[in-house]
């Protein structure tokens, strides 16, 4: 398929007045929407605006490629806008983007289409295309430009490569598959040609995997470039120098990796995980090891948390005895509603948390093991720390039975999965979960919810200022994980008081850099004002993460502003007697607290005006 098939006359937008990034994208999405190529047009610029906040699409030399695959496109399109002067899209090389091509491809697109977008996407980073499309004065230019650089390929054949110690692979992959992807692959190529150096790469685009690397390159590889912003398979370069980076970095400094890659600058790739032993190289650390395998329960059993929570709150509003039978609150829905929520998925919340973190450990093989261990900590009272431990120990059992049984007949291998691993894992698990750990972890677990209710006022607001301050640290990391789990705990234990504490702390810094943005327009650019209305949603609905670019784009002024603002509203919700009985919410489950809901309102507001007038006092006009 012709890539003027896909982009014609009817979606190409010679001049474009927008101004600014969002503009570019509603004035392309528009062009798309009137051409008859979208079923929705609000949904595609979801999508588009999803892809963006993975990673930027300006990919520097002055073009941006927006692009998304999703049902709501009725037929795949390209649209093509350009500005003379230039609009700030920020771009990789930090230059204004005058060349844009919005990608329209739908859920199911067929393989002909992939390769023509992908063809563009690699046509791009010629020099020479870029300045033709620039000086084209009719929308029949652009087509013939097109049409002269289109080549119309048959689907890439395997490269063969003469295997050598010295040649260097790369993977490419981006979370669509469509632009960036071949782009990657294509500067890497180029510049490898230009070093004269022995180059292959295997993209991962939307129609699968090409160029696959073999197991003899990999071995006999100097090194591999990872450029890739989803799931690679990672553990066929076990024992291999991986360089791991976006795939944006690919096209802005393909030189600068495959110079590093040539000098095995890079860490040995350890499968599982990834230690860094570096030859001199230094990269960001992973995140693995113990870590690693917490967030995996705990990001696992967050679905249980929110929607039971939530489920609970709603029914709390019919009365805070409305499930109970006996009560003269009682309402049949609300007790159905107690019921799925409390009774039943927040009954799941720490078999499903200690059994990812088993799998986590142990592959699939643990996660029966972990389960179980979980059951067993939360029926033996032993709460959230039980199911954590238990997740531990269920993983590492596992791993012990799996080197035991290494050495087991070939013909064994097949029962090992279905019934050693579950077997054993489940039975020793159990056995050291109810002979040795449960009745400690219970003591401990009820030693911590007597030290709490036996905390006087001032301590409580000592707990509430650091618990506010740890959800606002990270905005979504280890910091704030730690202090919400510990606030689910308390819930769970009966303890309302220091999770009113954790949300009001998780609210202020999305709503704070929002106040921050409407009272201070000059020191904000126009995307982090237009992105201050997103965080009043954000930071109603206790959303931290609605900080995060804020935060990255001037760490050192708005970090601790927001813990600031965060710690004194968590202070103030214990100084004022909230507690709080759902999980999450934010706004929508401010009825249901125990004490009152418009003092807990104001300590959320006296955080978020701290927060943004600290903002708005450290932070220099933008200019």
């Amino acid at each position: 398929m012709k890539i003027t098939e896909l982009l014609t006359k009817d979606t190409i937008q010679l001049n474009l007045s927008s101004q600014s990034k969002n503009g570019v994208i509603d004035e392309l999405v528009s062009v798309l929407d009137k051409s008859g190529k979208l079923h929705d047009p609000e949904e595609f610029k979801k999508a588009i605006l999803n892809r963006e906040a993975q990673s930027t699409t300006g990919i520097g030399e002055g073009i941006a490629i927006p692009h998304a695959k999703t049902s709501a496109v009725q037929e795949p399109a390209i649209a093509f806008g350009k500005s003379a002067e230039g609009v700030d899209y920020d771009s990789l090389d930090g230059d204004p983007a005058h060349l844009f091509f919005m990608i329209a491809a739908t859920e199911g697109a067929n393989q002909t289409h992939l390769e023509a977008l992908s063809r563009l996407s690699s046509m791009l980073m010629d020099m020479d295309v870029r300045k033709s499309l620039l000086n084209a004065a009719s929308k029949e230019e652009i087509l013939q430009i097109i049409n002269l650089h289109d080549g119309e390929e048959v689907e890439e054949a395997p490269v063969e490569t003469a295997v050598s110690d010295n040649m260097i692979l790369a993977v490419t992959a981006c979370p669509t598959g469509i632009a960036h992807t071949y782009m990657a692959a294509d500067a890497l190529k180029a510049k490898a040609k230009a070093m004269e150096l022995n180059l292959k790469v295997e993209t991962n685009g939307s129609g699968g995997a090409k160029n696959v690397l073999t197991q003899e390159e990999i071995e006999n590889a100097a090194a591999i470039i990872v450029a890739a912003d989803t799931k690679v398979e990672m553990n066929r370069f076990k024992g291999k120098p991986v360089i791991e980076v976006p795939v944006a970095e690919a096209i802005r400094r393909p030189e600068e990796l495959l110079n590093q890659a040539m000098k095995q600058d890079a860490p040995l790739y350890k499968g599982g995980e990834q230690e860094k032993e570096s030859n001199g190289g230094t990269e960001k650390k992973q995140k693995t090891g113990f870590y690693k395998h917490l967030m995996n329960g705990v990001s696992n059993m967050l679905p249980f948390v929110v929607g039971g929570g939530i489920l609970i709150a709603i029914s709390f509003l019919f009365g805070i005895q409305s499930a109970n039978p006996d009560s003269a609150e009682y309402n049949e829905f609300a007790a159905i509603l107690n019921t799925i929520g409390g009774g039943n998925a927040f009954y799941l919340m720490v078999p499903v948390l200690a059994g990812f973190i088993a799998m986590s450990i142990a592959d699939r093989p643990g996660f029966a093991p972990g389960m179980v261990g979980g059951l067993i900590a939360a029926t033996g009272q032993s709460g959230f720390l039980g199911g954590i431990i238990a997740g531990f120990l269920a993983g590492y059992v596992v791993l012990g039975i799996k080197r035991l049984t290494n050495n087991f007949p070939p013909s064994l291998e097949g029962i090992k999965p279905v019934l050693i691993y579950p077997l054993l894992g489940i039975f020793i698990t159990g056995v050291i979960m109810l002979q040795f750990l449960v009745e400690p972890l219970s003591a401990v677990n009820t030693g911590i919810q007597n030290w709490l209710d036996g905390l006087g006022t001032g301590n409580l607001i000592l707990l509430g200022l650091i618990l506010g301050g740890m959800m606002a640290i990270d905005m979504g990391g280890p910091i704030n994980k730690a202090a919400f789990t510990f606030g689910i705990a308390m819930i769970e234990g009966g303890n309302l008081a220091p999770h009113a504490a954790i949300m009001a702390g998780g609210m202020v810094p999305p709503l704070g850099l929002a106040m921050a943005t409407t009272l201070f327009k000059k020191k904000f650019n126009d995307n982090e004002r237009k992105a201050g209305i997103a965080a009043y949603f954000m930071g109603a609905s206790f959303i931290t993460e609605g900080a995060i670019p804020f935060a990255a784009a001037d760490p050192f002024r708005v970090i601790p502003s927001i813990v600031t603002g965060s710690a004194i509203a968590g202070a103030l919700t214990m100084f004022f007697g909230i507690g709080l009985p759902a999980p999450h919410g934010g706004v929508f489950v401010f009825p249901v607290v125990e004490g009152n809901p418009f003092l807990y309102l104001l300590a959320v507001l006296i955080g978020s005006v701290i927060t943004a007038l600290m903002v708005g006092f450290l932070k220099k006009p933008i200019k």
